[in-house]
């Protein structure tokens, strides 16, 4: 199964703050905010919503195609994706931008204020998908992640007009684009992605309900946190999946990437949808232990040991076969 990951590719500017952001924050004072933190730590980190997603399915030993539009400052970040198994031979190089920044500050609840210089990312909109299905020999699904808005309605555009089936994964842009750009975005989608927030969001831009979204597209994933993963599909009842235990947070940069990341490739194994939730929940846990978005490393064994904590030992047995992790 050959899956194409559109989106962000970026470098990540990630800070903690040691104190909480709301206590900074005056009630009456709301309309006129004049706030600086003072960071203790600043850690540079590879990112960009769709690298992130190609790297946790080449850390599984899936690979995946990656699309989207970087600067001339790309070459070792390049040589880092394609040691992790990911086709980057479609990404477009910018003759005048840097590949964009992601800017992120996290304080001790980890609640986040981030920041994001588009960059090249502005050039994704040129990106045609054909040639891509083309030199690849064909496409069984597009991811359309977080980009350039005008390269997201492209490319989802592009998928209905040509057949081809995608995922929609708005997250972040939900909230600067319009309803009727969502409606678009999200109409005969394969699979919907979001976390409890963006859910009620894309409902209330879209004006549509649950059930009127659920009616138009495939399957509808919801991220919960420590409460795990809700899937629903239209007419039947919704599976709940717990979240894979974590023991220390480092950092949430990316979490809801690496579970996407699970899920594409379990999918891709053609496992059913609660297995590929487990497996995306497992990296999802991973990437929570780790400070950064691509800083996790997985090992076989301890991956499939820690899945059968969580999940069981008849649920470890369907996945095993397919788990091809780097490290043994």
């Amino acid at each position: 199964m050959r899956i194409a990951v559109t989106g962000s590719i970026a470098t990540d500017h990630l800070m903690t703050f040691p104190g909480k952001f709301t206590d900074q924050f005056l009630p009456d004072q709301l309309d006129r905010v004049s706030l600086s933190f003072l960071v203790d730590e600043l850690e540079i980190r590879r990112g960009g919503i769709a690298a992130n997603i190609c790297f946790g399915m080449g850390s599984l030993g899936k690979e995946s195609i990656l699309v989207g539009s970087v600067g001339d400052d790309f070459a070792d970040y390049r040589s880092w994706l394609e040691r992790h198994a990911v086709d980057t031979a479609s990404v477009h190089v910018s003759d005048i931008h840097h590949t964009a920044r992601f800017l992120c500050t996290t304080d001790q609840d980890q609640n986040q204020i981030a920041t994001f210089y588009a960059g090249a990312m502005s050039e994704a909109r040129s990106i045609e998908l054909q040639p891509v299905a083309d030199r690849v020999g064909g496409l069984d699904l597009v991811v359309v992640s977080p980009n350039d808005p005008e390269a997201m309605l492209r490319h989802t555009d592009e998928c209905r007009g040509r057949g081809l089936a995608f995922a929609a994964d708005p997250s972040q842009q939900l909230a600067r684009m319009e309803g009727a750009d969502v409606r678009r975005l999200i109409d005969g989608a394969a699979y919907l992605f979001s976390n409890e927030y963006e859910k009620a969001l894309a409902e209330e831009k879209t004006g549509w309900t649950s059930e009127e979204i659920l009616s138009r597209v495939g399957v509808r994933v919801t991220t919960l946190g420590a409460k795990g993963v809700v899937i629903d599909r239209e007419g039947e009842p919704g599976l709940h999946v717990p979240c894979v235990p974590v023991t220390d947070v480092a950092d949430p940069t990316g979490v809801g990437d690496a579970f996407r990341a699970g899920f594409l490739s379990a999918t891709a194994w053609g496992l059913p949808l609660e297995r590929a939730a487990q497996v995306g929940n497992a990296i999802a846990a991973h990437a929570l232990e780790a400070a950064g978005p691509q800083e996790y490393s997985l090992s076989r064994r301890a991956f499939l040991d820690r899945f059968t904590a969580a999940y069981g030992a008849s649920a470890a047995a369907e996945v095993e076969p397919h788990i091809a992790c780097p490290n043994p």
